[in-house]
């Protein structure tokens, strides 16, 4: 580390001594091609530096440039025009590029940047053949992957999780989780070769888009080019030798002047791995996907877009957790529409309206304990949600968000249990159970928030927003011993959530520095209010909701610097969280209620913590050795600690590094990534977690474009052959040959094949 930040410091002192040619004032306006009307906030950007300029109210500009060198002229509403220098004067006509409905961040135009946000795209090259999307983020620093088993993977960012994280679809849409075990998170519900990029905000610092308590994930699907009229699309396939793995895809998209569509779909089939020491790791399953996008565009300044999606999942093996699931389904419904340019006052308006279904059953068919006990639990989730933004310029410098969103979560399902054996005899006639699993829940969010953004330097922009959830929570039927256990009764609850930030990013020359202030609300999730006496950890216990848990908040500082210095970046984050009314479950005396003998004989239940932090860094060190060859690296470390009980955080990811080479021709492209997670020691006793060693692994993977429209890849993962296991892997349960953690497939071999036409 020293020696990067010596190196860090040789490269700026020799970058400021490089001479430069002769520039001259450019003088520019920049306008709209059919209407001749102003362009501001317009950004023009010298080609291959790092100076650029922002257009004022009368599209007009001022830039040091040499003769014959390019400038780049972006806009979000505009399609990105590149001119050559002529001359001291000219004028830029730009024309109307296609409204995005999917993206959170533009970051184009200092006025719609969100602080600490990031975007992550060429999805494709960096995961062969993703069992689901979760897979998608194992190499993006500061991240880790919460996985009961192959296909139900999920993100984990610095010490968030779950609810902790707000995971949407195209700037707000959703489908959660019926099971309470997470079999199905939102990451499986999409296809993930529809991801077009990631977008990610690193902490509370936006309030556009619900609540936001440790960051926020869009993912966002692709949307047909405007640019390109009449039919087009693309056939997939490929081939995994790691479980005799099998994916297909799809995808044809029409584009007319006024109306396109886009249809996409998939099809997988997985079976079980091997592991690093030839063990059979069950983790198999077929997955059916497909999406429907169409779009209307009444006028240059309007789009209206119909989503439909449906998912179909059949013979889940989940190894980390003590059920499958026979079937998992899922449809997802929505509508956008957005204008721009209301008035000369009203920048936008938005508005965004979907509703999801999932129907999830869960059994312990194949399972030991299933000679005992014949346990199937269908469960089911219904989401409603919407959000309606309208964008003020208040002046040439400064632009106002203003809205309201809502999310409507209501979940049902009940477990019955057929009892064969019963305290070691066999019954002649087995006994029926009947358990409230979710009790009928509901949980009720409706926000308004206002954001404002403030350009108070050429190169300094000031963010400031606030925010207030509405939340009310009920249980519609309580099981009896859920509402014996707090005093009878369970009372609807409600309550107000007020969330805040402040951020300053200054950005000029290739230097970026940002200081983001947030405080991040949120409510106690279904789970950690309502869960009736069932397994949803990574251990044994049972686990009891608790209705009277308070809100969770994070009070989150995050310093980051990003420097280019002609081939090098150099980026650093620091951040820290302090941490009122964190919750989390601890062991308690409070009796198992189902398979009372069985251990643990206690079962945990969900509190509140009054005091913990969060503390750690992301550091980036990139070298572009030459116009093809590009070498990466990140380091990503979080250290949590609960202040109340003196000891760790459960489950935070360990120190991780990511190292790589890639070499990008013309027409081919070879990736060789190195992941190297170090043990991880600092566990929480309180939470009964077990410490796991550290890892190393390496992938090679590589494409080749024979001629346009065809692409051919490959790829050896974990090349040596590695028996590893990640921290947040979920323990094996009710298992007939395997126990301990699940551990990650050995060598795969993959291969896959892509036509567009």
């Amino acid at each position: 580390m020293r020696k990067l930040f010596l190196l860090s410091i040789l490269f700026t002192v020799l970058h400021s001594v490089v001479s430069y040619s002769q520039s001259v004032r450019i003088n520019g306006e920049i306008v709209d091609e059919k209407t001749n009307n102003f362009i501001e906030n317009a950004i023009i950007k010298v080609v291959n530096s790092d100076k650029y300029v922002v257009t004022n109210n009368k599209g007009e500009f001022i830039i040091n440039a040499n003769i014959g060198e390019k400038i780049e002229v972006s806009h979000v509403s505009y399609k990105t025009k590149i001119v050559v220098l002529q001359n001291s004067s000219l004028v830029v006509k730009l024309e109307l590029a296609q409204i995005e409905l999917n993206e959170i961040i533009v970051s184009a135009n200092p006025l719609q940047d969100i602080s600490q946000s990031v975007i992550v795209n060429e999805t494709e090259k960096k995961i062969s053949q993703p069992r689901s999307v979760g897979g998608l983020f194992r190499d993006i620093k500061g991240f880790g992957i919460a996985k009961k088993g192959a296909y139900a993977s999920e993100p984990v960012f610095r010490s968030f999780r779950y609810e902790q994280l707000n995971v949407q679809y195209d700037g707000g849409m959703k489908v959660l989780n019926a099971c309470p075990n997470r079999m199905d998170p939102i990451t499986t519900h999409v296809i993930p070769e529809e991801i077009d990029k990631i977008e990610i905000v690193k902490g509370p610092f936006t309030v556009r888009f619900g609540q936001n308590f440790g960051g926020i994930i869009n993912l966002v699907t692709k949307t047909p080019n405007r640019d390109k009229l009449g039919v087009h699309g693309s056939i997939e396939g490929g081939y995994e030798t790691n479980g005799n793995n099998l994916v297909n895809g799809a995808s044809v998209v029409y584009v007319g002047k006024k109306i396109d569509v886009n249809f996409n779909s998939s099809y997988r089939d997985f079976g079980d791995y091997t592991d690093g020491n030839g063990i059979e790791v069950p983790s198999s399953f077929r997955t059916t996907d497909y999406s429907i996008k169409l779009g209307i565009n009444p006028r240059e300044n309007q789009r209206l877009q119909f989503s439909w999606r449906q998912s179909f999942t059949r013979d889940i093996d989940h190894a980390g957790l003590p059920m499958d699931s026979p079937y998992d389904d899922s449809y997802l419904v929505g509508v956008d529409y957005k204008i721009n340019e209301l008035s000369e006052k009203i920048n936008s308006f938005t508005f965004k309206v979907f509703y999801s279904y999932v129907n999830h059953l869960m059994t312990n068919e194949g399972r030991p304990s299933f000679m005992m006990v014949d346990a199937r639990t269908p469960v089911e989730s219904w989401t409603y949600g919407g959000k309606a933004e309208l964008v003020f310029s208040l002046s040439d410098n400064s632009r106002l968000y203003t809205g309201i969103d809502a999310n409507i979560i209501d979940r049902k399902g009940d477990r019955t249990r057929i009892v064969k054996i019963m305290n070691g005899m066999t019954l002649p006639n087995p006994i029926t159970f009947y358990d409230k699993v979710w009790q009928d829940a509901n949980l009720d969010d409706i926000g308004l928030f206002a954001e404002g953004k403030f350009k108070i330097e050429d190169f300094t922009t000031l963010t400031t927003g606030i925010r207030a959830d509405f939340i009310a929570t009920s249980l519609e039927d309580p099981a009896a011993d859920f509402a014996d256990l707090y005093g009878g009764i369970i009372k609807d609850k409600t309550e107000t959530n007020v969330s805040v930030n402040i951020s300053l990013k200054y950005q000029k020359n290739g230097f970026q520095a940002q200081l983001a202030l947030g405080r991040g609300v949120r409510t106690a999730s279904m789970v950690e209010r309502y869960i009736n006496h069932f397994n949803v950890g990574v251990d044994p216990y049972e686990y009891v909701g608790n209705p009277n848990l308070k809100p969770e908040v994070n009070n989150q500082i995050e310093l980051s610097f990003m420097k280019k210095i002609k081939t090098i970046e150099i980026g650093a984050t620091f951040f820290h969280s302090y941490l009122v009314d964190y919750i989390t479950a601890v062991v308690t005396d409070i009796p198992r209620v189902y398979m009372p003998t069985t251990p643990p004989t206690v079962t945990k239940q969900f509190i509140n913590v009054d005091k913990a932090t969060q503390t750690g860094f992301e550091f980036t060190f990139n070298v572009k050795a030459s116009e093809k060859l590009l070498f990466t690296s990140d380091v990503s470390y979080t250290r949590a600690q609960n202040k109340d009980f003196d000891e760790p955080l459960p489950q935070i990811p360990p120190f991780k590094a990511n190292l790589g080479v890639k070499y990008e021709n013309e027409n081919y492209w070879i990736l060789l990534s190195s992941r190297l997670v170090a043990s991880q020691d600092r566990v929480s006793t309180t939470f009964m977690e077990e410490k796991t060693p550290g890892f190393g692994t390496l992938d090679l993977r590589l494409g080749f474009e024979p001629y346009n429209g065809l692409s051919i890849g490959a790829s050896i993962l974990n090349i040596f052959d590695k028996a590893y296991y990640e921290h947040l892997n979920f323990s094996y349960q009710n298992s007939s040959t395997l126990s301990g953690r699940i551990f990650e497939p050995g060598r795969n071999f993959t291969t896959y094949i892509k036509y567009q036409f």
